[in-house]
Formats: structure tokens, C-alpha cells, sequence
């Protein structure tokens, strides 16, 4: 009795080998990660300090006042956050953070970048097909920002939207696999069933809303809006769409349960209820917001389409987290690193 007290003691505390670091695709990763930082976050700082380079003269962002000063410190940090996530997908300590300390800036992460992942290279295409903006809508356009700002912005997100993607998968391998092995299982409660059908037709009526947008509708926008319509601007529509009908699949897949494979209701639900959630509210509050020189009122149908955008991602992530949370009391437990160690745990 007493030997194996002394034996199962020196186990403990017996000094356990280094956990190994990341290997070379994911360092290679997480240093293109970083750098696509470095053109947004240059020119927030350069804003924030007064400068107006990539600001036409004319543009409605001088006239914003304070408004501007707070959206560029929000969005810069926002930004900077890739950073801290970069490091936290790629170092052993990693595995230790909590959950949710990592999780919730990665869904917001995820939701932010998706539409621009699926509609920038859309825009693109579009372009180099010959049907972007013509001189007519460019005319009716207020100055904003100079065009290359928004490529070289937009394809510093691509980079990292990818990037991040290409950490995050095998980090959640690691630590949740189990999660999205094997196949869907047993229904969830009625009450999760409620919420999935509610995230379904919620999101197709604002799926609908964004396609119409998308090919051509005018319905509820203002005339300087129908003015700026382009194919430019409906693959942007069609990308928020197509999520928002993603969040309430996802959800209702995830609820019923069945001989499915896991991973790509939990995949749907994912993406598609963090698109919904973060570009809804990001929507929302543009809408109900300083008016940024428009002499205009965003119609009541816009401002619910946006809300029911959001209300769609709040449902799915409803849906999405009891799924989750079920199947890890099932077992499917996560992979923590203790002193270069691994076990599992609920």
C-alpha cells in the first residue's frame, strides 16, 4: 500500500516532456495571418492620428466627426485581435485557454470574414467579366474612400479569412474531434426543435429579401439605393442570403439528428449562423446610426431584414451550442495539454 502511494506520487510530479510546437505549414500560416494585419491596421492608425490618405477631399467620412474616431479605434482593435489568435492557435498554451475565450472571437472572426471570402472574389469575377459598376453608378456614388483602399483592404481579409481557417481546423481537430465524429445521433428536445424551425423560416424570409436585393429588386430601398445597384453590389446581398438560409439549415440538421455525418450540419451551422449574427448586428447598427451625410431614412423593412438577420444567427448559435454541449456530455469530451500531456475532459 504504501509502495504504490510512493510510486503513484513520483508519476505526478515526474517532469514531463515539452509539448511540440507547430509545424512548419502552420507557422508559415500564422506569419501570413499577421502580416495581412498590417495594411488595415496601418491605416486606422494613420486615421486615428489624423491623416487623411486613401479619403477623397469630398468624402461623407470627414464629415462624421467623432463617429469616425470610435469606428476606427472598434475596427482597429477588432483587427488586432487576429494577432492574439494567431498565437493562440499555434502555441501548446493554446490548447489551455477556455472555450469560450477563444471560441467567441473566432465565430466573430469567421462570421465577419465569410460573406467576404464568397463575395470579394465575386466582385472580381464580376469585373473582369465587364458588368462592375458603370460610369452612371459610379456618378451617383458619394466619395467614400479611394478604390484601391478597398483592395487593399479586402484582399488583407481574404488572407486572413483563409489563414485563420487553415489554423483553426486542426486546432479544433485536436482538442474537439469528437465533437464531429460519427454521425448526428438522436433528435434534440422539442424545445431545440422550436427554435431550429424559427431560425429556418426566419432565415428564409431574410434569404429572400437579400436575393431579391441580389438580382435587381427595388422594393423598400430609396432611389439613391435602386441607384447604386450593380452586379458589384448583388453578389455582396447574395453572399448575406445565401448565409442566412446556411444558419437556419444548419440549425434544423442539427436538431433533427439521423444517420447524417456530423460535420457538415455542424459546419453550416457554424458558418452560416455566425454570418447571419455578426453582419446582421453590424448592419443593424450602420442603419441605426449616424447618418453619414444621406438625406435619406433607411426604410422599416430594411432595418427588420437586418434584425431578423440577426435574430436568425442568435437562433442557430441557440441551436448549435445544445447540440454541442449534448454531444460533449455524451463523451465527446475536449483534448486538454497538461504539462505536454493530453486528456480528455468534459
Amino acid at each position: 500500500m504504501t509502495t504504490r502511494a510512493v510510486h503513484t506520487s513520483e508519476t505526478t510530479y515526474a517532469a514531463q516532456p515539452s509539448a511540440p510546437g507547430p509545424g512548419t505549414a502552420r507557422r508559415v500560416l500564422g506569419a501570413v495571418a499577421v502580416a495581412a494585419t498590417v495594411p488595415y491596421l496601418g491605416l486606422k492608425a494613420a486615421w486615428l492620428a489624423g491623416s487623411h490618405i486613401g479619403i477623397p477631399a469630398d468624402s461623407v467620412l470627414l464629415k462624421s466627426g467623432p463617429f469616425l474616431v470610435v469606428a476606427n479605434s472598434v475596427t482597429l482593435a477588432m483587427d488586432a485581435t487576429v494577432i492574439l489568435l494567431v498565437l493562440a492557435l499555434t502555441r501548446p498554451w493554446g490548447l489551455r485557454i477556455p472555450a469560450w475565450l477563444l471560441t467567441v472571437p473566432v465565430f466573430t472572426a469567421t462570421g465577419l470574414l465569410t460573406p467576404i471570402l464568397t463575395a470579394f472574389p465575386a466582385q472580381i469575377l464580376v469585373k473582369a467579366m465587364g458588368m462592375g459598376v458603370d460610369e452612371t453608378v459610379r456618378a451617383a456614388q458619394e466619395p467614400f474612400l479611394d478604390p484601391w483602399v478597398f483592395t487593399v483592404v479586402y484582399t488583407g481579409f481574404t488572407i486572413q479569412g483563409l489563414a485563420l481557417a487553415g489554423l483553426f481546423v486542426p486546432y479544433a481537430r485536436e482538442r474537439w474531434g469528437r465533437c464531429w465524429q460519427g454521425v448526428l445521433g438522436a433528435r434534440l428536445p422539442s424545445p431545440t426543435g422550436v427554435v431550429a424551425g424559427a431560425a429556418a423560416a426566419v432565415g428564409a424570409a431574410v434569404g429572400a429579401m437579400h436575393l431579391y436585393w441580389a438580382f435587381g429588386g427595388t422594393a423598400w430601398l430609396s432611389a439613391r439605393q435602386a441607384a447604386l445597384y450593380s452586379a458589384e453590389t448583388g453578389v455582396v446581398s447574395a453572399a448575406h442570403g445565401t448565409c442566412a438560409l446556411l444558419a437556419g439549415a444548419g440549425a434544423l440538421l442539427l436538431a433533427r439528428g439521423g444517420a447524417r455525418r456530423v460535420r457538415w450540419p455542424l459546419a453550416l451551422g457554424w458558418i452560416g449562423s455566425a454570418a447571419a449574427l455578426s453582419w446582421g448586428l453590424w448592419m443593424l447598427t450602420g442603419a441605426l446610426g449616424p447618418n453619414l451625410g444621406h438625406d435619406e431614412q433607411t426604410s422599416t423593412v430594411i432595418v427588420l431584414t437586418y434584425a431578423g438577420q440577426m435574430i436568425t444567427g442568435l437562433l442557430s448559435v441557440g441551436v448549435l451550442t445544445r447540440f454541442v454541449t449534448s454531444r460533449l456530455a455524451a463523451g465527446g469530451g475536449e483534448v486538454q495539454e497538461t504539462g505536454g500531456r493530453r486528456s480528455g475532459s468534459v
